[in-house]
């Protein structure tokens, strides 16, 4: 297996990918997710973008998994350092290739990415509903920091 920065060859596995991540948000969210289409733009604009990018995993296979990360900025506040983080927007192993040790190599890899381009730290988030997730993030060294909530507005 390769991790790789992805291209436009993998635009129709990236799709696949996407689409499972999706099922699995509106069956945690349906409040707040839809199923959508990423069309060829929104691989454009990531595979031209000097702060982000979609790393893949590759076997003889196929493309089997990715990770879509993000250089930022913290906001510009009094109380925040001055850093930087690298924020995977989203990370995926197709369901059939779980528990092989994919998704490790693909934090390790986002790791790399965020050293390489001066991050401070990572970040990400999960739902609190996928348990699974929740444990490989935290085998991978990741802690909770803060918790996210809301309440809905019926005016």
């Amino acid at each position: 297996m390769i991790i790789r920065k992805a291209d436009i060859y993998d635009i129709p596995a990236l799709r696949e990918m996407y689409r499972e991540l999706e099922e699995d948000a509106v069956s945690y969210q349906p409040e707040h997710f839809v199923l959508g289409y990423r069309d060829d733009k929104f691989f454009r604009d990531i595979f031209e973008s000097e702060t982000q990018d979609i790393l893949v995993a590759e076997t003889e296979g196929g493309v089997v998994g990715f990770s879509h990360v993000m250089i930022l900025r913290q906001k510009d506040v009094p109380c925040l350092k001055p850093q930087s983080l690298v924020y995977i927007q989203d990370l995926d192993v197709r369901s059939q290739m779980r528990g092989q040790g994919i998704g490790t190599k693909l934090m390790d890899a986002s790791k790399e990415y965020g050293a390489a381009n001066g991050a401070d730290f990572i970040r990400t988030q999960v739902f609190p509903q996928n348990t699974d997730g929740l444990r490989f993030y935290e085998r991978c060294g990741f802690r909770e920091m803060m918790k996210t909530i809301e309440c809905e507005l019926h005016l």
